[in-house]
């Protein structure tokens, strides 16, 4: 079975979630949520991490937690081992009580903290279990407008906004609720290689900090993804570059065999989606970017000038890492 990595390192930011087994309950009653937070008290006293923001629902829970030291995974055996206990003992129960592990993605805190802070605490609002986040009594929102959480650190989201409090406070629910009648679009859908969260910089630097050896194994979940050369807006610049083009006019070109160019290389060294290659080009369907590919894929076997130039792009891209 294909597992996850886990990179860890000191001052790493991560937004973390574990799910009910079956997609069952994992807080029963007012108090199971009340003991949840005490085992989280509990870990941050052990291991000094600091939580930016939570949600505790019904059958699982979201957590945007920082490790100033390099122990993540010793913090969640740690808090899911305890609850786990006390629920089985309580509820005269054995086996797991989460489905699987954890999940947790690295995230860009310069990029992301405020969007995923903001998109958390609208989860309860999102699954209709409260018409607005304040209303809902199992996440830090209310720390975050009105009072304290002794498990919340607030500063580095709020003095993004103020460095009054009173002021910081009001901007930031002004900024949660200028989007509460909205559908919001999921920041987890620019997630790279399964676990991170950010820039392409913020990317590129992350993978240099996993080792060769845990990326070649088979079993690594979206070792593909991470073993990528180049994100996708990497090739499309190469692209434009080789031919004197600007951004804009390989968008807006009538040539199809330079966008062909660019899906057939995105999706051999960045291993993009055909979604985040149809973004990258101004909007292409799915369906069009599949296509396109095909049919790239088809003329090469026949194309001998069309060959040499891929082998120009690929040659590039193979000795450039990143």
């Amino acid at each position: 079975m294909a597992r996850p990595l886990r990179i860890e390192y000191e001052g790493a930011l991560y937004h973390v979630t574990a799910r009910g087994n079956e997609r069952g309950k994992i807080f029963f009653t007012k108090t199971d949520y009340r003991k949840f937070k005490e085992y989280l008290a509990d870990a941050q006293t052990k291991y000094g991490f600091i939580i930016h923001c939570y949600v505790l629902m019904t059958n699982h829970y979201h957590i945007l937690i920082e490790t100033p030291e390099k122990n993540l995974s010793k913090i969640m055996h740690h808090l899911n081992s305890s609850y786990t206990t006390y629920i089985n003992i309580k509820r005269k129960r054995s086996g797991h009580l989460f489905q699987g592990r954890y999940k947790a993605i690295l995230v860009d805190k310069d990029s992301y903290l405020l969007e995923l802070s903001r998109y958390m605490h609208l989860n309860p609002v999102r699954a209709k279990m409260v018409e607005r986040p304040e209303e809902y009594q199992y996440s830090s929102y209310g720390a975050y407008i009105t009072g304290n959480d002794e498990l919340v650190t607030i500063t580095p989201v709020l003095s993004a906004f103020s460095q009054e409090i009173i002021s910081a406070r009001e901007k930031y629910r002004a900024f949660v609720e200028s989007v509460l009648n909205e559908e919001m679009e999921s920041p987890f859908k620019s997630v790279y290689g399964g676990m991170i969260l950010g820039s392409s910089s913020f990317i590129k630097d992350t993978l240099t900090q996993i080792e060769g050896a845990l990326l070649n194994r088979e079993e690594t979940a979206n070792r593909r993804a991470l073993l990528a050369s180049h994100g996708a807006d990497d090739i499309v610049s190469i692209v434009y570059e080789r031919y004197g083009l600007t951004r804009e006019e390989l968008l807006n070109t009538d040539r199809n065999d330079l966008r062909k160019t660019c899906i057939y290389l995105m999706k051999k060294y960045a291993a993009a989606t055909n979604r985040q290659i149809g973004e990258q080009l101004g909007g292409m369907s799915s369906f069009a970017v599949a296509k396109a590919y095909q049919r790239m894929v088809m003329d090469l076997k026949t194309d001998a000038s069309l060959k040499k130039e891929m082998g120009w792009f690929e040659n590039l891209l193979s000795r450039v890492k990143g």
